[in-house]
């Protein structure tokens, strides 16, 4: 009876190995998701035009909303409480790199947001999220030749998570990087 269950357990694993797979986006899907559909908008404002002779009252005038930046979310592997990348993160980030140097999105600047989850101070985890982002940069430079003048990075912490969730509370789907094209 034991030698079945260990030979279930197994087979449960191996068909569970093609699923965990998939959860690392090829060079391609990344290109797909950071590649511009239109015009990328900075941060800034703008200037919009308007016919001549045309008067606008103040109360007409109403902020736009920009256009959302291509972006992608990825899930990075670190060490436990350390900026450290594990193998698989470099595997994840070989595809980002390999992206990032194509023909189609090698003239594009782009943000590395480092996130956390909620385990720990808010200050540490604003601090480790800074490192993260950092330690991805410093691989695409350094394997693939992205240059730093490509790549911008920020931590934001437990600031933004994908999952809220309550404090103190592990949940690895809010430890990632989000990629943005922030326009040439």
């Amino acid at each position: 009876m034991l030698p079945r269950f260990f030979l279930a357990v197994a087979s449960i694993g191996l068909l569970a190995a093609p699923a965990l797979a998939q959860n690392r986006p090829t060079a391609d899907q990344i290109i797909a998701a950071l590649k511009p559909t239109g015009q990328i908008q900075s941060g800034t404002r703008g200037i919009r035009p308007v016919a001549p002779g045309t008067v606008v009252a103040a109360a007409e005038v109403t902020r736009q909303a920009p256009a959302k930046q291509p972006s992608m979310d990825l899930n990075v592997h670190f060490e436990f409480g350390s900026a450290e990348l594990t193998p698989d993160a470099m595997r994840t980030l070989d595809e980002l790199g390999r992206a990032l140097s194509s023909n189609v999105l090698g003239g594009y600047r782009f943000r590395i947001e480092g996130h956390t989850d909620t385990v720990g101070t808010e200050e540490f985890n604003k601090t480790l999220s800074d490192q993260r982002a950092a330690s991805v940069a410093r691989y695409l430079e350094g394997k693939f030749g992205v240059g730093p003048a490509r790549l911008e990075t920020v931590g934001l912490g437990q600031a933004v998570p994908l999952v809220p969730t309550p404090p103190q509370t592990p949940e690895q789907r809010n430890r990632r990087v989000h990629v943005v094209n922030l326009g040439a």
